[in-house]
């Protein structure tokens, strides 16, 4: 009955950001979101009641923000799931998006090692970012321009610090939050990421996972995620590109 409940308001949700738009004969809806929504399992979760409650085949591409909201730009997509809000607004202000709605929220953590050798256990997250830079423990940054990694940026220079990117205990993936977590916890390492996505790593880890919540808590770890809807009016070339993907038959 939950499921049905929450498929049936996120079916609501952004069935109101498309209003007007024509889906094609077969009804799918295309999505850019995040590899932490991906990753969680929430969508393979909610979208056959989503498409069981509007009749709406609901098929999505897991890859960072950034690149999110590039599918968007050029019309890739009919929507967007992504959690970085000052790159959402500047995408909606430029005229690519429209009836961008918060949608869900959860928070980010930083983990690490049980043995937590930076001694940051319990800081707030500003005396922690200084605390892993002046030990120079080991930082796995996933690197790659997405939600989490934006947010990552921003808790560095909020600690009043450069991006360590050219220091060599700073390591850049430029992969999703899972493969993240697993090099870390590989290189006995500290990273940041969305408490889902963690609380998809513990679970398969069998409820003991080898990296534990180290800092957790401040305001600024709040992970909004909202939803977009592309606008396909910006000029002519785009208008043609999106009357296409939203009126033929989508493979």
């Amino acid at each position: 009955m939950k499921k049905v409940f929450v498929a049936g308001l996120m079916g609501c949700l952004l069935m109101g950001i498309f209003t007007g738009v024509s889906l094609g004969a077969d009804k799918v809806l295309m999505m850019a979101t995040t590899t932490s929504t991906d990753n969680t399992g929430l969508l393979d979760y909610l979208a056959p009641a989503f498409t069981k409650a509007t009749g709406i085949d609901l098929r999505w591409t897991a890859i960072g923000t950034g690149k999110a909201l590039k599918m968007g730009q050029n019309c890739d997509v009919d929507v967007l799931l992504v959690h970085a809000p000052g790159a959402e607004k500047k995408f909606v202000d430029a005229g690519f998006g429209t009836k961008r709605r918060e949608l869900m929220y959860n928070d980010f953590v930083i983990i690490g090692p049980a043995s937590d050798p930076a001694g940051i256990k319990g800081l707030s997250i500003s005396k922690a970012m200084t605390g892993v830079k002046k030990s120079k423990g080991l930082f796995v940054s996933r690197g790659d321009n997405s939600g989490t990694n934006k947010k990552e940026i921003l808790l560095w220079k909020d600690a009043g610090l450069a991006v360590p990117d050219k220091e060599p205990w700073y390591i850049q993936t430029g992969q999703g939050m899972l493969a993240s977590i697993q090099i870390a916890e590989q290189r006995n390492g500290y990273t940041m990421t969305d408490r889902g996505t963690y609380i998809k790593y513990s679970h398969n880890s069998g409820g003991n996972p080898v990296l534990k919540v180290i800092v957790e808590g401040d305001a600024i770890l709040l992970n909004q995620y909202s939803a977009i809807a592309i606008n396909v009016n910006l000029h002519q070339r785009r208008v043609f590109r999106c009357h296409y993907r939203h009126t033929d038959i989508i493979k």
